[in-house]
């Protein structure tokens, strides 16, 4: 219910009023929030000005103009100088409100020693002090006031500032983002812009608070050292060299934070990098079994942050102690010598000076130490950002799109020579010259010479399918109008007709992170249909054919790249030769260089033949970096265009009913992100205090913290009775009591929180290992980033240095009404009723104040899960001129989270400022009521009532907000221990352990098998039953979503089956996961490297010699590769293993199967991406090195699988044949038949002959052997 513009207009132009008037508007929002749960439609709209694009485009033409002033003058830019152009003035503004706030803290001392001097001199007759008396009773009530509304004007205004900063900061790194380079990118990561955007920017927030004190800190200092002078002489000079020793400390503990603030944010760059490779590639770490691997490192990883963060964290207590500490040496040094130089003590000198002293010790020792401290930590924020906005970005200038008179679309390359990176000496392109009637994709590869011409409009579809989060009507349209009819042929094109039938909503069910929610097939026939829906001139569509099986491969080379698209030019890369003879020209490319080009009549009469040519012995080029390695796989393979030419090929099916005959599939659904409802639970506090430590260190903590306040209080005793009595001894012993277990307090307590943060992260990190994976597919990486890095950030600085702030205020508060009431019994009258009705206000506040804070939570993680896929589909969406668009989505994301955010910080005003108007009655009663009772009371009570009643208040109204503040901060640490509960898989290892050697033969059994990912999901796999016999090959056939895949996942138990798996006799449900899956090798479709050396990525624990794993590489041809690189085995891989190819990942995990020498290898449709010359010495190596194993084979490429012993054809999740391949082949009804028939007639009767020939070849085997067997009996 989002309130009408109006409402926001008066909200933020008439500010002043909004405060005196308490914030009104704001009460029905916060009566709602107290009756039910907030939801985001009762967020207030965003204002106009705090819009994400408004203040992002403004920070950049600043950021821009810097840029080319910097050049111009040969300096690098400095990102402080656009900062301070686009908000240094307003900034400016804000401080006068602090001047005016510090001023008047500095004039009440002064009125209350007035006051307090009419005690001391107080004659019952004496008509005019008693006026004058009244006068200053009204002036500290009227400056009580005043610095109420100063304060909350200055925190508003300076808040609101730092959420400018940090939205138009985001709003950057995005676009930047969108426009890295290839080259860039190599030296960038996700978990780098991740940080970026979740904890540096954090800074902007923090930094404007306390950066005025800067100066406003030392010109108080210098006005109190006047007053003070004035008060009590040269003495004062005592207590003010106690400050001008604090303050050179402060200064070196700032410099100290910024350089921490350095190393810990390089290791939180690395942690959160390796959880986004760890969420990214789970499928696979847990086939792998490696898990443990990833634990230790980020274990370790975590260990060095938070050795870092511990080391700030006992600079932080030794602040705050300080801090505390500080005024209480103060006052005894400056009284000592006060007292030693002869001096008589009186009442308001000794009030006056302890006020005076506590002003400017909050200033100077925390204000100013702080402003130091968060300055340091943003500067290195600063410069990493700079650092980060200053990487290259794509050139587009010389790939604009001309229209031209005749409106021909055309490409002209003229001895066109292009590297990926320019270190690496093999080019990717090498003198290429061709002129054809349309571009091919060359538009992210970096030219070094040559030309490169493009007319008309190009549209990409890329090799590995990409979607991001939304719904698969938003995926398809891409921004483009809905027309209705073009979108059911599009539909209908792309096979998705059936599909989409069987969904709950249809085309509007959302779309998971990653395409989690797809099939392989589904993701690259919406990836296929987004490019076929936008109408361009150009179609470059690297290998759309290669995830989805033969029968769907037909229909979308025949009804959508031959038949909708027939009349645009389009550019088809491919591996399945069987589509050659409908190009009207084909381009082979070898090793960047063009080998041949014309049609297929053409090249065939050249005597070139394509297959060899592909399955050359040769060794594979060396592939350089690139953030999508699978375009260099489609620049170094054949180019067929097919330009307004219909296919030769007959269908098996009528062309306008084939897409509802094709096969469906189900898909998931997105989980929403949970939110808790109602109060922080005491079993989170209490799980999260025990986290660090046991029950005896907390009882040792709290027992040390009661010390502590015991000997502050005394001190406060001591002297109210040095004023009466002249005591010093005992004061000088309570002041180093005081002064020392103030600081052990401190730091026992910040070590206690941060080792609470390190042992809930590694908590929720095991917990995320050990969850099923189909927690990954319904949680968008951006949430669960969101965890690991937000929250934990928030555990590891914010909540305990504000939880200790809290814990020992409100020691502080005690300890002071003990005192106060130990000398006025009657003060507890007016503090009883406060206190009821600040813990009334606080309840009515936090129950809307979590809300909100939990929206802001869940608003955070749409930002991070938008950039994790935009990082994803890059090419694509520079590709489709989608920049702008995706910038939009971006910024309605940050506007959002700007709505909770802007929120909280005016609900918190809104407490703030009840808060202190209550404060400046109880002190204007006070001030009143000392003067209404004067004749019972002495000049000291005078002072102590007085000085109590304006620290107590201050304090205690700070002490209830930020008891809130950390219920609020509480609110991470509900959501890390939810993380840390999630629902567990079976365990690693069990007491039943298998036999060493296990499985030695490889016999494996489905006995009754039922298979879903989730308890409540729908059944993949229905009553399988069957057997693979020892060294058996078998392949695994069927249709698009037929349950090729989850057979595997059954096999791997990624989610435990129903039913009965054997292996070797032994029932895998009874053993550990990782016994089971160690025992299994899997190469899987999507071959996944991970940051770190080569040898990890082989060998992840130590296991083999440098001549096994030497040896691995050289029998998949991979040694020549990784002896060039810089370290060899030793060279720390790019992220996701960008170094390598496409088909050169697939071969690591080649090599990682022949390294575990494994009974049972799993082949998950390994080859789909790959060339056919990579896929040959794959399927080779695989015979050769894997001839006594058993080995299960899914394949859309039936060359690839069509020589197994047995094939086993599957259809919605069931068994639908399992036989020789011959047999099956003979059988005209047979899936098998139908899907080879499917690839055309000439690759049907190669596969036939191979079928036949291989079945003979056996034949002849076994009777050669029965024959030896008969002689030899």
């Amino acid at each position: 219910m989002p309130p009408p513009p109006a409402k926001h207009q008066h909200s933020e132009n008439s500010l002043s009023a909004l405060l005196l008037s308490h914030t009104s508007w704001l009460t029905p929002l916060l009566r709602t929030g107290y009756k039910r749960r907030l939801e985001e439609n009762d967020m207030y709209r965003i204002l106009p000005e705090d819009r994400s694009k408004r203040l992002g485009d403004e920070l950049q033409r600043f950021w821009e103009y810097e840029v080319r002033k910097a050049g111009k003058e040969l300096r690098k830019p400095k990102l402080t100088k656009a900062l301070l152009k686009c908000y240094g003035k307003s900034y400016a503004v804000f401080g006068v409100f602090t001047f005016l706030m510090e001023a008047i803290k500095v004039v009440q001392p002064v009125l209350m020693g007035k006051l307090i001097q009419y005690f001391e001199n107080y004659d019952p007759e004496d008509m005019t002090s008693l006026y004058w008396a009244y006068g200053y009773a009204a002036g500290m009530a009227l400056s009580t006031f005043g610095l109420t509304i100063f304060q909350h004007l200055y925190y508003y205004h300076v808040q609101r500032m730092g959420m400018k900063i940090r939205v138009a900061m985001c709003h950057m790194i995005y676009r930047k983002a969108l426009g890295l380079s290839s080259e860039a990118l190599g030296r960038t990561t996700t978990g780098q812009i991740v940080n970026l955007l979740s904890n540096d920017v954090n800074r902007f927030d923090e930094v404007t608070l306390n950066m005025h004190y800067l100066w406003v800190g030392p010109l108080q200092a210098v006005v109190i050292i006047f007053f003070l002078w004035y008060e009590i002489g040269p003495s004062c000079l005592a207590g003010v060299a106690v400050i001008s020793l604090m303050m050179p400390m402060q200064t070196w503990f700032g410099k100290l934070f910024g350089i921490l603030r350095s190393k810990t944010a390089v290791l939180t760059d690395s942690r959160i990098r390796i959880m986004n490779e760890v969420v990214s590639g789970i499928r696979i770490i847990k086939m792998y079994a490696w898990e443990k691997m990833f634990s230790a490192l980020v274990t370790e990883v975590r260990r060095k942050e938070i050795r870092e963060i511990m080391r700030t964290s006992y600079l932080r207590g030794l602040n705050m102690a300080s801090f505390f500490a500080s005024s209480k040496i103060i006052v005894f040094v400056t009284f000592t010598v006060f007292v030693l130089l002869g001096n008589p003590i009186s009442a308001s000198r000794v009030f006056v000076t302890v006020s005076l002293y506590g002003t400017i010790k909050l200033t100077v020792t925390l204000f100013f130490a702080l402003a130091i401290e968060k300055v340091s930590e943003t500067v290195v924020s600063i410069r990493r950002i700079k650092n980060f906005l200053l990487l290259d970005e794509i050139d587009r200038r010389g790939f604009a799109l001309p229209e031209e008179e005749n409106n021909k679309n055309s490409l002209e390359l003229h001895n066109l020579t292009c590297y990926w990176d320019k270190s690496l000496d093999a080019p990717s392109l090498q003198n290429v010259s061709l002129t054809v009637k349309s571009p091919v994709g060359l538009l992210e590869l970096p030219r070094d010479k040559g030309v490169l011409r493009v007319k008309g409009q190009l549209i990409y579809a890329s090799q590995q399918p990409w979607v991001f989060p939304g719904t698969i009507r938003s995926n398809i349209l891409f921004g483009k109008e809905l027309n209705t009819q073009k979108y059911e042929k599009v539909l209908r094109a792309c096979a998705l007709k059936k599909d989409l039938g069987l969904l709950p909503d249809g085309d509007l069910m959302l779309i998971g992170d990653r395409g989690a929610t797809l099939s392989g097939g589904q993701k690259a026939r919406v990836n296929l249909a987004r490019a076929v829906y936008q109408d361009a001139d150009i179609y470059l569509l690297d290998d759309p054919l290669s995830a989805v099986d033969a029968e769907v491969g037909r229909h979308l080379f025949e009804q959508c790249i031959c038949g909708l698209l027939k009349n645009k030019t389009r550019i088809l890369v491919t591996h399945q030769l069987q589509y050659l003879k409908a190009a009207d020209h084909i381009v082979v490319l070898m090793e960047g260089h063009v080998m041949a080009q014309g049609t297929y009549d053409e090249l065939r009469c050249s005597g070139l033949d394509f297959v060899s040519l592909l399955k050359s012995d040769e060794e594979q080029e060396r592939r350089p970096q690139a953030a999508d390695p699978d375009k260099l796989s489609m620049l170094s393979q054949k180019t067929i265009r097919s330009c307004g030419s219909s296919t030769s090929h007959n269908s098996l099916l009528p062309a306008e009913n084939w897409a509802d005959q094709l096969p469906g599939e189900t898909a998931q659904t997105m989980a929403e992100e949970s939110r808790f409802e109602g109060n922080i639970s005491c079993d989170i506090y209490l799980k999260f205090f025990t986290a660090g430590c046991s029950s005896l260190v907390l009882l040792a903590i709290v027992l040390l913290s009661v010390i502590a306040e015991a000997a502050y209080i005394f001190q406060d005793w001591w002297l109210l009775l040095g004023v009466l009595l002249m005591v010093g001894f005992v004061l000088s012993a309570l002041t180093a009591a005081a002064v020392i277990f103030g600081f052990a307090r401190s730091l026992a307590i910040f070590d206690g929180l941060v080792s609470s943060s390190q042992n809930l992260h590694n908590s929720m990190f095991n917990a995320v290992l050990r969850t099923p994976v189909h927690f990954f597919d319904v949680n968008p990486i951006g949430r669960i980033l969101n965890r690991f890095s937000k929250d934990i950030g928030q555990l590891d600085s914010l909540l305990p240095i504000t939880f200790v702030d809290f814990y020992q205020l409100m020691l502080q508060n005690i300890g002071v009404v003990v005192v106060a009431a130990s000398v006025i019994p009657l003060i507890l009258i007016p503090v009883v009723p406060l206190l009821l009705f600040f813990l009334y206000l606080r309840r009515f506040y936090l129950q809307t104040s979590r809300d909100v804070k939990r929206l802001e939570s869940t608003t955070r993680s749409p930002v991070f899960s938008h950039l994790s896929s935009s990082l994803q589909g890059l090419w694509t969406i520079r590709a489709f001129r989608a920049e702008d668009r995706f910038q939009k989505t971006f910024d309605d994301h940050q506007d959002l989270h700007s709505e909770a955010w802007f929120l909280f910080l005016i609900t918190s005003r809104w407490f703030a400022l009840r808060l202190d108007s209550i404060c400046t009655l109880f002190v204007t009663i006070a001030t009143f009521g000392c003067l209404l009772l004067r004749d019972g009371l002495e000049a000291g009570q005078v002072g102590l009532v007085l000085t109590y009643a304006v620290t107590l208040v201050g304090n205690f109204q700070w002490t209830v907000r930020q008891s809130a503040e950390v219920e609020n901060m509480m609110t991470s640490v509900e959501r890390v221990v939810e993380y840390t509960e999630l629902e567990s898989e079976a365990p690693w290892e069990t007491q039943k352990r298998p036999p060493p050697e296990w499985p030695n033969q490889g016999l494996v059994t489905f006995d009754r098998v039922n298979f879903s990912y989730s308890a409540d999901g729908p059944l993949v796999l229905k009553d399988i039953c069957a057997t693979f016999q020892p060294c058996e090959k078998v392949g695994i056939v069927g249709r698009t979503g037929a349950g090729k895949s989850s057979l595997v996942s059954a096999l791997f138990r990624l989610a435990e089956p129903q039913g009965k798996i054997y292996i070797d006799g032994i029932l895998t449900s009874e053993i550990g996961l990782h016994d089971l899956r160690q025992k299994m090798s899997i190469i899987p479709q999507d071959p996944v490297l991970f940051t770190g050396t080569v040898r990890k990525n082989l060998d992840p624990f130590n296991q083999h010699t440098d001549e096994d794993l030497w040896n691995a590489l050289q029998e998949v041809q991979l040694k020549a590769a990784v002896e060039e690189l810089p370290g060899k085995m030793e060279t720390v891989l790019a992220e996701s293993g960008s170094n390598f190819s496409a088909g050169q990942r697939q071969l690591v995990c080649l090599a990682r199967a022949i390294l575990r020498k494994n009974r049972i290898l799993i082949i998950d449709e390994a080859t789909a991406n790959v060339d056919p010359r990579t896929d040959e010495l794959i399927q080779r190596t695989i015979r050769e090195k894997f001839r006594d194993c058993t080995v299960l084979t899914i394949a859309h490429r039936l060359n690839t699988i069509i020589d197994s012993d047995r094939i086993l054809a599957l259809d919605s999740g069931t068994i639908q044949e399992f036989d020789h391949p011959y047999i099956l082949l003979q059988n005209k009804e047979s899936a098998l038949f139908k899907l080879v028939q499917q690839t055309g007639q000439v690759e049907a009767a190669a596969l036939l002959q191979s079928a036949r020939q291989v079945t003979s070849e056996r034949w002849s085997s076994f009777v050669k052997r029965l024959l030896f067997f008969h002689t030899a009996v």
